[in-house]
């Protein structure tokens, strides 16, 4: 435990930039680590991106491929024994709250490489997650290690945006994806959580490009403004509303829809005013759950906004999507559709939330044949819901 909070301190007490050197040189000093590196998942979560010196990352890893890769789907520490060298390579999660930022990468002795080694690794593989997310803040190092190419300033102002892509608490966990993750335009998902609520909110703003990710920035931040006075989502939709329309005269709008989350009883207000849809799987049933359409953010002057109730159990999942999923067209010019998407919530039944909206996306590029060329939007809640007490 020593050795433990020795490297702790030294995470903690590094410069921002520097973080990554000071936890190699920590681990090797104090666990007798041959070789120490950090690895950060692209935007679109295909690739892991070794951390170098700006402006450029070592060759990528794939995800899906790679002994790295295992651990970072799996989120569970994976040991890879290298036979020549007498050593075995660690690869271990650095995941904030849920989210999946990537793979600390140990090579240890054989002899080094105890249970209580392992188990102390990966707890600071969680540290050095924390202190990658405030590094966040004064350096680029570590978000431009996330990119196998090059964002659109669009794509980069959408991102900025994001309150992560994945979130974990006792009662829900939600994992959410966006593509092209690289040149995204107007789609968009935003929550926050209080200790009895969770609000949650999809985007689906008009447009290409710079003018498209302006608009979801003003929407964003007006909806952030209203739930911040502490006011319901009813009241949030209609001040986004005039916001929206005080600057473009209803020229340009945002589907959304808004749902809040009593964590105590399940109980969800729903305010639906554009063309995100939400879909339910509850055990083998997957239908698609509607609601009184009301009218897209923005499009008329003073719009009231009515706010309906759904109940969501423990077991649930929730999945919502934008109309860049279900209305893409193939080559033939077959729309994706309920049918489809369907198919591929029902085949995604045993991964993981934050692992669900990469898998649905990549079924909709496999039907589409192609990658994709408008913005789609996946984002998975699997609801556990509070236990009850004593």
């Amino acid at each position: 435990m020593t050795k433990f909070l020795a490297v702790e301190r030294a995470i903690r007490g590094a410069a921002p930039y520097d973080l990554l050197d000071t936890a190699r040189t920590a681990v090797i000093t104090h666990y007798g680590a041959l070789y120490v590196d950090l690895l950060m998942a692209d935007y679109s979560l295909q690739v892991l991106q070794p951390v170098t010196v700006m402006p450029h990352t070592a060759p990528p890893l794939p995800v899906h491929s790679t002994p790295e890769g295992r651990a970072f789907a799996s989120q569970e520490p994976y040991g890879h024994t290298v036979t020549d060298e007498g050593a075995v390579d660690l690869f271990l999660p650095v995941t904030v709250r849920g989210d999946r930022l990537g793979i600390l990468s140990v090579r240890l002795p054989d002899e080094h490489c105890t249970p209580e080694a392992v188990e102390e690794l990966t707890a600071l593989a969680e540290i050095l997650g924390y202190a990658v997310v405030v590094a966040d803040r004064d350096t680029d190092i570590y978000l431009q290690a996330r990119r196998a190419t090059r964002l659109t300033l669009a794509a980069e102002m959408q991102w900025q945006l994001l309150p992560g892509r994945a979130c974990s608490r006792a009662e829900y966990t939600i994992g959410a994806q966006l593509e092209p993750a690289y040149a995204i335009h107007g789609d968009n998902f935003d929550w926050a959580a209080t200790a009895e609520t969770l609000t949650l909110t999809i985007m689906n703003g008009m447009g290409e490009g710079i003018e498209a990710s302006l608009l979801t920035n003003l929407a964003v931040n007006a909806l952030r403004n209203a739930r911040r006075a502490g006011i319901d989502i009813a009241d949030q939709a209609a001040l986004a509303d005039q916001a929206l329309y005080a600057q473009h005269r209803g020229e340009q709008y945002v589907s959304a829809l808004l749902l809040s989350f009593d964590l105590e009883t399940g109980r969800v207000q729903a305010v639906d005013a554009g063309s995100p849809q939400l879909w339910r799987q509850r055990g083998r049933t997957v239908e698609q759950i509607p609601f009184e359409a009301q009218l897209p953010l923005g499009m008329f002057e003073e719009t009231d906004y009515v706010a309906e109730e759904l109940q969501v159990l423990p077991g649930d999942r929730l999945l919502f999507v934008s109309d860049g999923v279900y209305a893409a067209l193939s080559e033939s010019g077959e729309s994706y559709g309920e049918r489809m998407l369907s198919r591929a919530i029902r085949e995604a039944r045993l991964l993981p939330a934050a692992a669900v909206p990469r898998a649905v996306l990549q079924e909709l590029a496999g039907y589409l044949k192609a990658d994709l060329d408008d913005d789609a939007l996946v984002v998975c809640l699997d609801w556990t819901g509070r236990k009850p007490k004593g």
